[in-house]
């Protein structure tokens, strides 16, 4: 009897203790809203297509980062070799793989591909479309203000800003020097709001546009030559960043990038910087970020505020687009007027949010195209948001 007894205690101590080593033991119900929100992201990519490219790595990264295992604040402790798999935890592959989110090197290769596959031949036929782009950075300082007001200090305040922009790179990479702690929520708040503008962006365009001002003909923009299209890269990085030197990691390789397709002899070097290499970049940023959403340090009031400051965000970028667009025609005659539908696309979602411009253009005029005077401020805005990332990493780091 005693036998059995003490067989009996001794599988069911030793059970418990590997119950102490699986998932189950340690799983939380913060991990399964996390697990949840992953699932989420992963549907909308497959099933509505919202930007799969991102929501997909992204999904599948909270996922791996919400898996609990035991030993995280225990077994490294005693023994640096032991369970060296979360992303948090020195050493571990995971982490070496955050290295390049951690330091904002990512960021800046993303921004090398962005140059290297972007056209900028709409905003070089019509230059006053970068104004545009710059009026929906407001955006930025409006969510700014907001977080400042809410208690966020100065430095969080700016990173949360930068939403705004609609760039998840720019966001990854100010978080990564303003608030480290707070990039995978900045991140994923970011990208999750780049894939719904869609969804976010049509209701506000058409409370701000009448019937009249959705159906105006822009003119056909002018045909670009050549010499102006490598010229462009060429004083671009001068101009903005003799202005803004703090935006030379992600301007300096946007514009880079851009002379490698526009020269025409390094098509090799261009291919590769649009082509595989954004796309490795791509996968290592979006699953580390997602990775670094675990339940324990993402589920805060903090993160909850940056996704209402995020929507807030979008919100005002959107406004100040539409309505600068809708100011700037009071001093263009008739012929010239722009459509206020393109105001929108100054966020830098490139270029869905351009695509949103034709769609709701088209719902109004079916011959009337708008997405090639949409491009304009849509690039306009990859620069405006690099450009403001620059101006808070002056003056806040």
């Amino acid at each position: 009897m005693d036998s059995s007894a003490s067989m009996w205690t001794f599988l069911v101590d030793h059970l418990n203790k590997f119950m102490e080593y699986t998932s189950f033991g340690n799983f939380t119900f913060g991990h399964l809203i996390m697990i949840i929100v992953g699932l989420a992201f992963i549907y909308l990519a497959i099933a509505k297509e919202y930007e799969p490219m991102l929501l997909v790595p992204i999904g599948f990264g909270i996922l791996i980062g919400n898996i609990p295992f035991w030993g995280a604040e225990h077994v490294l402790n005693k023994d640096p070799q032991n369970l060296q798999i979360g992303l948090y935890q020195s050493g571990s592959v995971l982490n070496y793989l955050y290295y390049g989110v951690r330091q904002g090197i990512y960021p800046p290769l993303i921004f090398l591909g962005i140059g290297a596959m972007t056209d900028f031949s709409a905003l070089i036929s019509n230059p006053k479309l970068i104004l545009v782009g710059a009026a929906a950075q407001l955006g930025i300082f409006g969510a700014y203000a907001a977080a400042l007001a809410l208690g966020y200090s100065p430095a969080e305040a700016g990173a949360i800003g930068i939403i705004g922009g609609a760039d998840g790179p720019t966001a990854i990479f100010l978080s990564s020097k303003l608030a480290p702690e707070l990039v995978g929520a900045i991140a994923v708040s970011a990208y999750s709001y780049m894939a719904l503008v869609p969804v976010i962006q049509p209701p506000i365009m058409r409370l701000l546009t009448t019937k009249k001002e959705r159906v105006i003909r822009m003119k056909p923009p002018r045909v670009v030559s050549k010499l102006e299209k490598i010229l462009f890269p060429i004083i671009g990085i001068m101009l903005t960043c003799f202005i803004v030197p703090a935006g030379l990691p992600l301007l300096g390789m946007l514009f880079f990038g851009n002379l490698l397709k526009e020269s025409t002899v390094t098509k090799r070097l261009a291919d590769t910087a649009k082509g595989p290499l954004i796309d490795i970049v791509t996968i290592l940023i979006g699953l580390t970020v997602g990775a670094s959403t675990q339940a324990t340090t993402f589920l805060t009031a903090k993160s909850v505020g940056i996704f209402a400051l995020g929507a807030f965000s979008f919100a005002v970028a959107t406004f100040g687009g539409v309505m600068f667009v809708k100011i700037i025609n009071l001093f263009l005659k008739e012929g010239n007027k722009m459509n206020p539908l393109i105001g929108n696309a100054g966020v830098s979602a490139v270029p869905d949010s351009a695509r949103v411009s034709q769609v709701v253009g088209l719902e109004y005029d079916k011959t009337n195209h708008l997405l090639m005077h949409a491009m304009g401020p849509n690039v306009a805005g990859v620069i405006g948001s690099a450009v403001a990332a620059g101006v808070l990493l002056s003056f806040l780091y």
